[in-house]
């Protein structure tokens, strides 16, 4: 595979997206509303709730930037809650991802990757997760229309797949998003745990996160999975059993929980894709 089709590359994560497949040896096409800051690809402006405009793209039939494509990389949303009105992120989100899912299916890419999230899992964690550290064995536990709409992607990525048994679909619950000038912040982070405590004190640097979607377009198995995306550490320097004692005394913890490491489980992203984590912020501060 050459040629993948990114959406939303203009974002936080996307500009780290674009830039680690170019880096491969990728040819990448960008398509989003916003113009790209540096000139990392080219860059089609798309609305994407319009379907007639995402299938154009995906079908090549864009002048001077066609297709095919092998893969399609979808991260184009509003990107958290309380960002615009609940109805307007639910509505743009879920018909967002509709319209890219059903544009794949008409072009028979069989490989797409997905954003979905870390708030799928409970955030921000009022009602204390089941345990920790959390992975993908439970339910979603979605608590925004944000977080309900990221599952309705899943569902819809699930069902795609049940359709066509050849199709592989991976979403990917992204942590919170960092760039190195970020990590100046985190110091302070342990003055107050509860100040994190919103998802297990998680984080994933835009570098690594990158490096996930890479190995989820080179995976090899079918069907649909969703994997927790983080960083190996916590975003605190207090370790991990003083912080669940502190702030979630009644959660189970299961397994060997080692000083920082994450409480936001990646070992399915291990198993499955080889993710490994390359980047700290304990190395950048």
């Amino acid at each position: 595979m050459t040629k993948v089709l990114v959406t939303g590359g203009s974002g936080k994560l996307g500009r780290a997206v674009l830039r680690d497949l170019v880096a491969h040896g990728y040819e990448v096409l960008n398509i989003d509303q916003q113009a790209l800051s540096e000139p990392i690809c080219p860059t089609v402006r798309i609305d994407l709730t319009n379907f007639g405009e995402v299938a154009a793209a995906i079908l090549g039939g864009i002048d001077e930037r066609k297709g095919p494509f092998d893969a399609v990389v979808h991260l184009a949303a509003i990107p958290a809650p309380g960002l615009a009105a609940n109805a307007r992120t639910f509505a743009n989100n879920v018909t967002t991802s509709y319209n890219v899912f059903e544009a794949c299916r008409l072009a028979g890419i069989k490989n797409v990757v997905f954003a979905s999230s870390e708030t799928v899992l409970g955030l921000p964690f009022d009602n204390p997760p089941p345990y920790a550290p959390v992975d993908e064995e439970y339910f979603p536990r979605p608590e925004s229309a944000y977080s309900l709409g990221k599952l309705l992607d899943e569902t819809m990525a699930a069902q795609y797949c049940r359709w066509d048994p050849s199709l592989r679909m991976v979403g990917l619950r992204f942590s919170n998003v960092m760039y190195p000038e970020d990590y100046k912040a985190f110091p302070k982070f342990d003055a107050d745990p509860r100040s994190r405590k919103w998802n297990l004190w998680g984080y994933i640097d835009a570098r690594d996160g990158a490096q996930a979607v890479r190995r989820a377009i080179q995976a090899d198995f079918t069907g649909f999975e969703a994997f927790i995306i983080a960083n190996a550490d916590t975003v605190m320097s207090r370790s991990n059993i003083s912080l669940l004692a502190e702030v979630f005394p009644n959660v189970e913890q299961k397994g060997n929980i080692a000083t920082n490491s994450t409480l936001l489980s990646i070992e399915k992203a291990k198993r499955l894709l080889g993710y490994s984590p390359q980047f700290s912020w304990r190395n950048e501060v």
